[in-house]
């Protein structure tokens, strides 16, 4: 595993139901389809031959409809669930190695998990909600407490941490999840649709506290999700699932722009392109260009290839000039408004 590379899993089956491993030998021997394999063997294909890694420092998005297998799959990574075949590894550990109390260990001291419910125990105080990590790993009571009071501080909590879970909202409670999360410093966060269960406003006021702390603590983080608006706003990377196959996996520009099929293009045909693609994705050649339509103008304006599309719209609309696109001080494209506008045009539904 590369140093860039936090999380590497290969070839990773999960089939429930009897014989699982026999059902994995019919799949590879005469290519049976998830329904055949339930019709004919009573067996269920929960994850499909995925493969995927993760950068460091990198929020990763799995998202999917409902029984594609993302939650499914990233139980996987702390052995919550057995995969039928395939290989993890995190942080160069290979987790199928690992014995019941090396598990444990691993479980706790490299990666943190925060759930759709809440889970946090009612008879504790916030503080020692946070605090619980810490005391399994049997740190000293004034330094766990000092440690999940810096956290609670973090996620701007730290006014209540006396307080008692049913005295908190919704979307209180979860950034506690967040925090007990954190407090041992893991290496590694699971999230799955963590979210999901909040009122709209609260959940957009999660996603960004989560963007900031992001940014703070670097974590690198596997998110689980449903909502492709909330992979494309908080995710570097998205992978699509399908019937427990990985399906696409790339940037949210990546995956807009280039749909690796039809089912990826009807998924992403409601998100809107204006914040989602950038300059780069849009220019043409310079010299196309100039054979086209010679020189630009002296005065053209200029733009960062990071430029959003949204940008670049309005300020084609304050100037009728084609728009240069600049790397590092270098000229690497341009884009007219006729470029604008087929971008937008292909990203639009036609009924």
């Amino acid at each position: 595993m590369s140093d860039d590379k936090v999380i590497e899993i290969s070839n990773v089956w999960k089939i429930f139901g009897p014989k699982p491993e026999l059902a994995l030998k019919a799949i590879h021997e005469r290519g049976l389809t998830k329904a055949e394999v339930l019709a004919e063997m009573g067996a269920v294909v929960g994850v499909a031959d995925v493969s995927l890694s993760v950068n460091r420092g990198e929020i990763f998005c799995i998202m999917g409809l409902s029984g594609s297998g993302k939650s499914t799959l990233v139980r996987h990574f702390n052995r919550l669930l057995e995969p039928t075949a395939g290989k993890i590894e995190i942080e160069g550990t290979d987790v199928m190695a690992l014995g019941p109390k090396e598990l444990q260990r691993f479980r706790n001291q490299k990666i943190g998990m925060v759930f759709q419910n809440f889970a946090l125990m009612p008879h504790r105080s916030v503080l020692d909600n946070v605090a619980m990590p810490l005391e399994i790993r049997q740190v000293a009571k004034n330094e766990r407490m000092r440690q999940a009071a810096a956290i609670l501080d973090i996620v701007e909590l730290g006014a209540w941490g006396s307080k008692f879970a049913h005295e908190l909202s919704g979307g209180m409670q979860q950034r506690v999840g967040l925090a007990r999360a954190l407090a041992a410093n893991p290496d590694v966060l699971l999230m799955d649709e963590p979210f999901s269960a909040l009122d709209p406003l609260i959940r957009r006021q999660l996603q960004d506290e989560f963007i900031r702390l992001s940014k703070i603590l670097k974590k690198t983080t596997v998110f689980i999700t449903h909502d492709l608006d909330e992979a494309v706003r908080i995710g570097d990377r998205i992978a699509i699932m399908r019937d427990g196959k990985m399906v696409q996996v790339g940037t949210a520009e990546d995956i807009v722009m280039h749909p690796a099929d039809d089912y990826v293009a009807d998924f992403v045909a409601g998100i809107s392109r204006l914040k989602v693609v950038h300059a780069h994705a849009v220019m043409q050649p310079i010299d196309d260009f100039i054979k086209a339509s010679g020189p630009l103008p002296a005065d053209a304006p200029r733009v960062n290839e990071k430029e959003t599309l949204s940008n670049l719209i309005n300020l084609a609309i304050d100037d009728e000039n084609a728009i240069l696109v600049e790397d590092g001080g270098v000229d690497v494209g341009v884009i007219t408004r006729a470029d604008l506008l087929r971008t937008v045009i292909e990203g639009t539904e036609v009924s």
